[in-house]
């Protein structure tokens, strides 16, 4: 009994040591990729304005927010914190980018204060980011399709100014027949 009374102590201790130890030997976090560094080209302060067009998904007005995106540790993914006034209305929401390597391609997901939730895939190719993306508006199915081209050192190319040829943000307001209901550009705040 005595015996016993010992064993059971002694083997409990050896279990938190074995426990601690394979706590403290765990794999690192995965390391980001060249892809993820593409990325770059978006971390920074962007000033960005549109001018939507009235259409049967809204009256239409002027859309112009600022907004400040910086790397998340380990620079895996980009979180964006955005403001400003759409259509009259005062504009809050966060965004996230990154790149999915199970899908090959760049995820961008947003959300904001107007209960507009996006979720886009994109694709870069030289200094030109395409992003498609599918959702809901006033019970119809809206398809987004915007392309920024800009200049990065991430992507080859020197720093200058960006032209955003559509924002991602004006996507909602996009129709297949209709592609003009919006005209956007974007730009770095500090150039």
């Amino acid at each position: 009994m005595n015996k016993l009374s010992v064993s059971a102590p002694s083997a409990f201790l050896s279990f938190i040591c074995y426990c601690y130890r394979r706590v403290g030997t765990q794999p690192p976090a995965p390391k980001a990729g060249r892809e993820h560094a593409k990325l770059a080209y978006f971390a920074r302060k962007w000033v960005s304005e549109a001018e939507v067009k009235p259409s049967a998904f809204g009256p239409g007005g002027k859309f112009t927010f600022t907004e400040s995106c910086e790397w998340l540790p380990g620079k895996s993914a980009i979180l964006c914190q955005s403001k400003g006034n759409m259509m009259g209305g005062e504009y809050h929401g966060l965004s996230v980018m990154s790149y999915d390597t199970a899908e090959k391609s760049y995820i961008y997901y947003e959300t904001n204060n107007w209960g507009e939730n996006i979720c886009s895939q994109g694709s870069v190719d030289g200094d030109t980011w395409t992003w498609t993306n599918h959702s809901e508006m006033n019970g119809k199915t809206v398809r987004g399709h915007s392309r920024i081209r800009g200049s990065s050192p991430s992507l080859g190319r020197q720093p200058g100014s960006a032209a955003f040829a559509a924002s991602n943000r004006a996507l909602p307001c996009a129709n297949p027949a209709r592609p003009s209901l919006a005209t956007a550009s974007s730009v770095p705040a500090d150039g």
